[in-house]
């Protein structure tokens, strides 16, 4: 089976509104961040990218709440140990960024594996299963890393 290439969509894509406290997502940013070539819809980009808000919104869910109460109104107003400002951007806002994209990216990798089921498509499938897991690591890192924990996790056996 044989795919054609669709080239790239343009810059104009609209962004993803994340509500007042997160900022929105540049479509067109992340795709070229995440190299997502014009094989991948407008559509199914955006359907990975606000899977990637909802995630990453659930997951920082308490952490919002008590900044909030406290008087931030953006998550780019939160302070962070270290590095306020990068490259003009909060490193909250970097953060997050990166915790959604990779979150989307993941979810596109594990999708894409349906095109091709011939035993080469098979084994780079099994090629990209650590990227998955490396994406979704580096979402949990980038999370964690918003709210002030400890990158590691320890399991007692």
């Amino acid at each position: 089976m044989s795919f054609i290439a669709v080239p790239p969509t343009s810059p104009t894509e609209a962004t993803i509104s994340a509500g007042p406290f997160l900022p929105a997502i540049d479509v067109a940013a992340a795709r070229a961040a995440m190299r997502i070539d014009g094989t991948v819809t407008p559509e199914r980009l955006r359907a990975a990218l606000v899977e990637g808000i909802a995630h990453v919104a659930d997951q920082l869910a308490d952490h919002i709440e008590g900044w909030q109460a406290t008087g931030y109104t953006t998550l780019a107003e939160v302070p962070v140990r270290g590095l306020q400002e990068i490259d003009g951007l909060p490193a909250n806002v970097h953060r997050y960024l990166r915790a959604v994209r990779c979150w989307a990216s993941a979810e596109l990798v594990e999708r894409m594996r349906d095109y091709d089921t011939t035993n080469e498509g098979h084994l780079n499938a099994e090629k990209l299963t650590p990227t998955v897991e490396e994406l979704r690591r580096d979402t949990r890192w980038a999370i964690s890393d918003i709210a002030g924990r400890a990158r590691n996790t320890v399991e007692l056996i």
